[in-house]
């Protein structure tokens, strides 16, 4: 196990969303004094050659791939194509350059949503492909589970130091509140905060709030991924979560409270709702001695103050 050093050349990949976004703030935090990032202006990642190029005028030490194209239910539904071929393009790229280049880690950001649609719960880390997905993400599910396999497959035949990490849903500064492409909890706080700027009756919410899921705030899963680079060298994925769950009911009314938005709540049963329940199991990732510091509350308090600075 080789430590990380605060000169280490370290490359986040998508530095400009929500993860990415939380990783720089967290290393900079830190008194990392080296880290590199691109604008997507700057550098294509689905090109192959012009990543190629990149690492081999930027040589970084240790990489982070938290670029991705994301969306809730609705996109991932929408364009099942974009979201398998850009996902392939971006880490088949970025993680081939990174051995080629010599990178002494890789850390893969995978996603909670490579696993079975009636997987166990909550979810062990062995659960990875032993039954069918989600139909309505199953395109950046396979997409994930391939970013996942090349990496095991570097480390089997190269000996190369590539980790992954399957963090819960996430949400956070930086989240995306498009209500066309944005996970629940953004287009939750997105809607209340509407409604009661409208000073509407109800709020009108997909499903029947009987889903469960896990939330973890952002800045603790890049608190997670600098203890995984310090800590964890093994090529089996791990899961990064909260360890507890909520309905989509009670995160609907917990949203409304923190809003203030006292209307009632309408729920259209005719949209889908995905998995009936997703909860990791994060016992690996807590006999590293990792926990989340950050109360789903105070976590919501603070993205809504964030919102309301950056959004409206």
């Amino acid at each position: 196990m080789q430590f990380m050093d605060k000169t280490d050349r370290i490359f986040v990949a998508g530095h400009r969303g929500m993860v990415g976004n939380a990783l720089v703030r967290r290393l900079e935090a830190e008194a990392f004094s080296n880290v590199v990032t691109r604008e997507r202006s700057q550098l294509d990642l689905t090109d192959e050659s012009a990543v190629a190029k990149f690492f081999e005028k930027e040589r970084p030490t240790i990489v982070i791939v938290a670029a991705a194209k994301v969306g809730g239910i609705k996109a991932n539904n929408d364009y099942p194509v974009e979201f398998l071929v850009e996902n392939l393009r971006i880490q088949n790229n970025v993680i081939r350059a990174a051995h080629e280049n010599g990178v002494r880690k890789l850390l893969f950001l995978g996603s909670s949503c490579i696993y079975p649609k009636f997987a166990p719960q909550p979810i062990p880390e062995t659960a990875l492909l032993s039954g069918p997905l989600e139909q309505t993400n199953e395109a950046y599910a396979i997409a994930k589970i391939a970013g996942v396999k090349l990496c095991q497959a570097f480390s089997r035949e190269y000996g190369a130091n590539f980790i992954s990490a399957m963090p819960t849903n996430l949400y956070g500064p930086n989240d995306n509140f498009d209500l066309e492409t944005s996970h629940v909890l953004a287009a939750l706080m997105r809607k209340a905060h509407e409604a009661k700027t409208r000073n509407d009756q109800k709020l009108v919410v997909w499903g029947t709030g009987k889903p469960r899921r896990e939330f973890l705030h952002v800045d603790d899963l890049a608190s997670a991924c600098l203890l995984l680079l310090e800590k964890y060298d093994s090529p089996e994925i791990i899961n990064v979560g909260c360890g507890e769950d909520i309905s989509i009911r009670e995160l609907a009314e917990l949203i409304c409270d923190v809003v203030g938005f006292d209307g009632e709540l309408a729920w259209d049963t005719t949209k889908p709702e995905g998995t009936p329940r997703k909860l990791l199991d994060v016992s690996k990732i807590r006999a590293l001695g990792w926990k989340p510091a950050i109360p789903l509350r105070d976590g919501i308090v603070r993205t809504y103050d964030w919102f309301r600075a950056n959004c409206v």
